[in-house]
């Protein structure tokens, strides 16, 4: 190495522990900087981008260092914030940087390798081609460049790729890796007059078209559209837009523009929209509002984060926008988290009304090339073509803020801000406070029903309190009716899945012409179908679980691996064919409804029906503009709607919520009836919500009726004290996965002896949860529960460290280990 060698600590886009260094060639010293993505291989013959993280001298010591391939960057990427916050979540949350990587960065801004196959043109065989060979070079030598998937396809075959290593060791065939990148800047088609053709001689370009009537016409299209001759500058005329009116097809077109009369061409545009917007000034707060924010400000005087703590429907949205112009003002940017990419669809509107092109959204619905302008959009420091508003899910955090004022966390309490897979497992809304914490930034979190750790918090005085109790305009809170289901049952007076109750209240709301809310948190038509005659119950055949019947495909699927089948003609076991489905998803609500009410307009907000990028804005376009009177949905629809004319809200099964084993069931039951019962009467008069369930006298609904949510807390936090949970105590949970079930155990209970060695009992497990295979993988938990006092990063440099251990056991290494800090 000569004494100038440069070297460079690189993340790379993988789940492997820490950095690699690579070599900067002579000639990429002056573009190579931290923070700018290059190509580098890995491996045998894979190409990645990678993250420069440090810039030295020092060669490593135990590896063939390799040379950086080329810098992608005219400037970084990634800033420094970021890279702080990277080592942040990659410590807290124990997953690797290159796992940090893979979540923060948009997919468009990713490259990848691709392996390229084409046929050597030299080549002679020297023994006989077998038949699979013959056509798989015969596929080569009609194409060039050909991908394994392609000739996967091509030949017909399920895996070429034994008989393509034969062919390269023959010398037949060359492979080579090729960088693709995802993200291509969006181009709009144009047409213009060929430079050859004078406008004075246009005249005579027509009468040679006289044969050719449709070219003609064409071209009396552009000329109209260009006004060509009549305006001082030509307009430009799109190809989209020139077809259309002239009523021609692209071959039409491709004809003249070969004759050279027409010109194509292309101009990149932005997939964002710019154009200014009219705005509205900020609505006047009203007295509670005023106090509220108010109290927020001195708040933010002695604490970094304040819990807004308002009931449903009183104003917290405009307090927020209230915020968000003093930040603006004073040139700082604002993060709006929200828990649903549905909610975004119509805060987005109330926050353009204000803000106008200042506000941009960013959520998974949005492809890898909008995600990737909405990124470098944000990196720029031009306040005038740059969002100082950004509304988006959890994933939001990772954008490449520089100047944050305030984060807003909409609805705190909700579990969606958790990433669940792939790693890192964090928490939107814990990030948050490390991420405003880096900017110097204030936290603000609102809900009516906060997480018991947040509101905990407040008590102990780590976050400030501010409470609104008074629903806007002091509309009264909706008045909650019990439907005793097992009464009705007993009575038969059951329709359908309908209390009685519940019935004559949809029948008189829809007389009304108002509209009802429906809510069944569990989607699909039935949970699962069974065998009348014996029992039997179809499963998934990779996982432990019974499988889903969804009527729209009149298939049963499985919920977490999303393997689907066909519907069983008779049972497998006994061959009756008396197969019935038990229990009811949101599908069978809407088919009943339909049966019940034929006259009403129903429609159903689920996952399966809102897959596409702006379902979720037309069912909430057409609900908001009364085009529907039913709406069934999963929690999708407890979060923070606001419809004006809803005044029954019905919660269908209470029971399957409180009786989830978990120890935040009864928790989170009072947070979704609280705020699904929020749906009711918003704007101008009470609402109804009535709640089916079997246990009429069960404290958490009691809780819902009186609205008493510091009843719930006292009786949480007692019991959670007394069974060692958050937030007394901290969790780990480390889950082992592996296709051999025997070996699984052995693996889990190695690990949790060497645990308990460590922590005694403060280990628990292993145990297998209650669906114990996913995607044909065996799942064991270990629960660790340790002291809040107790260090985090000692016990979890412990858990890593006894991890490894088990996996250098030559017959453990392939069973992964998987940390959860602070699981949900």
């Amino acid at each position: 190495m000569n004494a100038g060698s440069l070297f460079a600590d690189l993340i790379l886009p993988l789940p492997l522990a820490g950095t690699f260094t690579y070599s900067i060639p002579w000639e990429l010293q002056n573009d190579v900087a931290i923070g700018k993505r290059v190509v580098v291989s890995f491996g045998s013959k894979k190409i990645y981008s990678a993250i420069v993280k440090a810039i030295h001298n020092n060669p490593p010591k135990d590896y063939e260092v390799k040379d950086i391939l080329a810098c992608l960057d005219e400037s970084p990427v990634i800033n420094n914030f970021q890279f702080l916050f990277w080592e942040w979540i990659s410590d807290y949350y124990q997953s690797s940087l290159g796992d940090v990587y893979k979540a923060a960065i948009p997919a468009g801004l990713k490259l990848e390798s691709q392996t390229k196959i084409s046929y050597r043109e030299d080549f002679v065989a020297q023994k006989q081609l077998s038949k699979t060979e013959e056509l798989i070079l015969d596929v080569l030598k009609s194409s060039k460049d050909v991908s394994i998937q392609v000739l996967n396809q091509a030949s017909g075959l399920k895996n070429v790729l034994p008989q393509v290593k034969k062919l390269l060791d023959k010398g037949a065939i060359e492979v080579e890796e090729r960088v693709l990148s995802s993200y291509k800047e969006k181009q709009i088609k144009y047409v213009r007059l060929h430079p050859n053709i004078q406008e004075n001689k246009i005249g005579n370009v027509l009468d040679s078209l006289k044969r050719a009537k449709k070219q003609q016409e064409l071209l009396f299209a552009y000329l109209n559209l260009s006004k060509l001759g009549i305006a001082e500058i030509p307009e430009k005329v799109s190809a989209a837009e020139l077809l259309l009116n002239s009523k021609a097809s692209s071959s039409i077109l491709k004809a003249i523009v070969d004759k050279q009369v027409l010109e194509i061409y292309f101009e990149s545009i932005d997939r964002l929209d710019f154009s200014d917007s009219e705005i509205k000034p900020l609505k006047e707060l009203n007295e509670h509002q005023a106090r509220a924010i108010k109290e927020i400000r001195e708040g933010f005087k002695s604490k970094n984060t304040t819990l807004l703590h308002g009931v449903t429907s009183s104003g917290k949205t405009e307090i927020y926008i209230h915020l968000i112009q003093e930040q603006i003002n004073l040139g700082k940017q604002v993060l709006y988290l929200l828990p649903e990419i549905a909610l975004t669809t119509q805060i987005i509107n109330r926050l353009r009304n204000v803000f106008g092109n200042k506000v941009g959204v960013y959520h998974s619905k949005f492809n890898d090339a909008e995600r990737v302008e909405i990124y470098n959009n944000i990196q720029q420091s031009n306040p005038d073509k740059s969002y100082q508003v950004i509304l988006g899910v959890r994933s939001s955090i990772f954008l490449p803020f520089n100047n944050l004022g305030l984060i807003i966390v909409d609805e705190e309490h909700e579990n969606t801000y958790k990433q669940f897979d792939p790693a890192p497992r964090y928490h939107a809304r814990d990030a948050a406070l490390f991420l405003a914490h880096l900017h110097k930034a204030k936290t603000l979190l609102g809900t009516a029903t906060p997480a018991i750790e947040t509101y905990a918090n407040c008590k102990q005085g780590k976050y400030a309190l501010v409470e609104l109790m008074n629903r806007f305009q002091d509309i009264k809170m909706p008045e909650i009716q019990l439907a005793d289901l097992k009464e009705a049952k007993r009575k038969k007076r059951m329709k359908s899945i309908f209390a009685p109750e519940l019935y004559d209240e949809i029948n008189n709301t829809l007389e009304k012409r108002e509209q009802v809310i429906l809510f069944q948190n569990r989607r699909g038509y039935a949970p699962y179908l069974e065998c009348k005659s014996c029992g039997w119950v179809p499963h998934c055949e990779n996982c432990s679980v019974s499988l889903t019947y969804h009527q729209y495909n009149n298939q049963l699927t499985c919920h977490y691996c999303g393997h689907s089948t066909q519907l069983p003609q008779s049972c497998k076991q006994c061959e009756s064919t008396h197969m019935v489905d038990k229990g009811f998803g949101t599908e069978k609500i809407e088919d009943e409804l339909r049966g019940l009410f034929p006259m009403a307009r129903i429609a159903r907000m689920d996952l399966d029906t809102t897959r596409s990028k702006t379902a979720y804005e037309k069912l909430i376009y057409k609900f908001e503009n009364q085009e529907l009177d039913i709406l069934v949905g999963t929690q999708m629809v407890s979060k923070g709607l606001d419809f004006d004319h809803v005044s029954l809200v019905g919660i269908l099964n209470a029971d399957s919520m409180l009786n989830f084993p978990d120890f935040r069931a009864h928790e989170r039951s009072y947070q979704l009836m609280a705020q699904v019962s929020g749906r009711a009467g918003r704007k101008n008069k009470q609402g109804k919500v009535i709640i089916q369930t079997h246990d009429t006298q069960h404290p958490i609904i009691q809780s819902v009726i009186r609205n008493d949510y510091l009843a719930m807390y006292q009786t949480q936090m007692s019991e959670r004290e007394e069974f060692i949970y958050p937030p007394f105590y901290r969790l780990i949970n480390i889950t082992l996965k592996h296709k051999n079930n025997g070996l699984l155990t052995q693996a889990a209970n190695t690990l949790a002896g060497s645990l308990r060695k460590i922590f005694g009992i403060r280990v628990f497990g292993p145990q297998a949860p209650v669906i114990n295979r996913i995607q044909n993988y065996y799942i064991v938990n270990i629960l660790l529960k340790f002291e809040k006092k107790s260090s985090p990063a000692k016990a979890k440099w412990i858990l890593n460290r006894e991890a490894n251990n088990l996996k250098a056991i030559d017959r453990f290494k392939m069973v992964m280990v998987q940390f959860d800090v602070d699981p949900m």
